[in-house]
């Protein structure tokens, strides 16, 4: 139990590492959430500071995810533990997105955790994360929506899982397991884009764009 609490802990703690408050205020010396749409992510890095910055931030939160897939849930896997790698794994994810959605170092006011979702998905189920990722910037394309690009591809992502697995034959470990866990940070990414999906219906959310920064 004491190796299940440390891949909880550390991985909590390497989601909840800021990237684009740190950003923020090493590049520009501003907080990014007074800025922009407000929300410490890679898009709101895009518009404020500028591309390069934006895809630092954004891939570096995905690295957090997939840091403590690949990483943390391996190096404290034991066999004495009652679950198996991959369930330790999707643990460890799991937790790194809720350290970047409610992070510690930031008031518990963190990322909508599309980005650690991701890398956490990249190191258990690449192949459903390039097809829901092939959603995401097909919305994107078309509308220059992020957020909806996000919440379609979350919605669309437990459905993947069960594709690829029933129809596609792609045999995932524990595959019940990623059904359910995925099901919920699918949840979770929605539930964050809740002022997004306001905003979407009223016609007010911010398109993706390079215009302006600081």
């Amino acid at each position: 139990m004491l190796n299940l609490a440390l891949v909880i802990v550390l991985s909590y703690l390497v989601g909840s590492i800021p990237t684009s408050i740190i950003v923020g205020k090493l590049v520009k010396g501003i907080d990014i959430r007074n800025y922009g749409s407000g929300n410490p992510g890679g898009t709101n890095v895009i518009r404020v500071i500028g591309l390069g910055w934006g895809i630092f931030v954004i891939l570096f939160d995905a690295f957090k995810g997939f840091f403590a897939v690949n990483f943390i849930a391996r190096w404290f896997y034991s066999d004495a533990l009652i679950l198996n790698l991959t369930t330790l794994q999707i643990i460890a994810g799991c937790f790194a997105v809720i350290g970047h959605v409610w992070t510690i170092f930031a008031g518990f006011k963190g990322g909508k955790g599309v980005s650690t979702s991701a890398g956490m998905l990249l190191g258990i189920a690449p192949l459903d994360l390039l097809i829901a990722l092939v959603i995401f910037a097909i919305i994107v394309v078309l509308t220059r929506y992020v957020s909806l690009g996000s919440i379609v591809a979350a919605i669309s992502f437990p459905f993947i899982i069960f594709f690829s697995e029933k129809v596609l034959k792609f045999k995932h470990n524990d595959f019940l397991t990623l059904l359910v866990f995925g099901s919920i940070i699918a949840l979770l990414i929605v539930f964050r884009h809740k002022s997004n999906i306001k905003r979407l219906i009223s016609g007010n959310e911010n398109k993706l764009s390079f215009g302006k920064r600081l």
